[in-house]
């Protein structure tokens, strides 16, 4: 009795035995492996803001008017292209539009419809009109003859008249400068634009894009600044840190010259400016000696005056 109890014990383990073997072995198995952070990109990398064409992430101590001068627009465009309800306020990593919108132009530009060419049609030949001989041709004799002649050359006279070409209208001359004060051009014509030296005075600092961005100009307080090329006032303030009271004369689409550090200002914004003409006065404003900063900005960025201005 004893016996068949361990046998019967014997035959259930090895029953179960069989039974977990069996399991294992034919039971599918189904591997999952937790999502690994190689395999997928991290959120942060993927939603990183970068600047796209025509638009500008803001970084700490930007200020609008910064932007639009390493633009080279004017900072009330970039107010109305992004709806900003103060110019003061504006947010690290907010993205601003620094380019015109599709169809819209910059201040001071205005895009104008070209006319169409009239037509022209070709001009029809006058039909001849049949008439019929007179009846009361005259008999041959000196004075008939006489005034067959007359007749003839008075209207061979009147066709040599009519066939003169008409005098042609007279050109309107240009100006000095080749360009009316406050008129923007397109980037094309830039090399039309007529430039002079602002101020008189020793250059006491040059043209260095990675320390200056322009020229230092020395000079005695009061001394005349002069619009280096006609152009139109874009800005007339003092909002940029570094430059003191400044003046922003856009000329083209393109090209624009700033003038800083100034003692006072006699120019308004919006306001047309000939070349030559006195818009401020030399200081020393945010600066630490009396000199004017000039500098020459083509597409926002920084090039040198000298391939501008005349030699002297």
């Amino acid at each position: 009795m004893k016996q068949l109890s361990q046998l019967t014990l014997l035959t259930l383990v090895f029953g179960l035995l069989s039974a977990c073997t069996s399991t294992g072995r034919h039971a599918p198995v189904e591997e999952r492996k937790p999502a690994s952070h190689e395999s997928r990109p991290s959120s942060s990398a993927a939603e990183e803001p970068k600047d796209e064409r025509g638009f500008y992430t803001v970084k700490k101590g930007d200020t609008l008017l910064r932007i639009a001068l390493d633009y080279g627009q004017n900072y009330r465009d970039l107010v109305v292209w992004n709806n900003l309800a103060n110019p003061n306020d504006i947010k690290v990593d907010q993205v601003l539009r620094v380019a015109p919108p599709d169809g819209a132009s910059g201040s001071g530009v205005q895009t104008l419809p070209v006319a169409a060419a009239p037509e022209i049609k070709p001009v029809q030949p006058p039909v001849p009109r049949k008439t019929s001989p007179k009846g009361d041709k005259k008999p041959y004799s000196e004075a008939a003859l006489a005034d067959a002649r007359g007749e003839t050359g008075a209207r061979a006279d009147k066709d040599d008249k009519d066939d003169k070409p008409a005098k042609p209208v007279a050109a309107t001359v240009p100006s000095a400068s080749g360009i009316a004060a406050g008129s923007m051009v397109t980037a094309t014509d830039d090399d039309k634009l007529s430039w002079m030296w602002p101020s008189d005075g020793k250059i006491v600092a040059t043209f260095d894009e990675g320390k200056n961005k322009g020229i230092d100009i020395g000079g005695k307080a009061g001394q005349q600044v002069m619009a280096a090329s006609s152009g139109k006032v874009m800005y007339a303030g003092s909002g940029i840190r570094g430059y003191g009271n400044l003046v922003i004369v856009k000329h083209s689409n393109s090209l624009l010259s700033a003038y800083a550090h100034n003692r006072s200002i006699t120019v308004k914004e919006g306001q047309s400016v000939n070349k030559g003409q006195v818009i401020a006065e030399m200081g020393d404003s945010d600066a630490d000696a009396v000199k004017l900063h000039f500098e020459i900005r083509q597409q926002g960025k920084p090039v040198d005056p000298s391939r501008f201005l005349p030699s002297r």
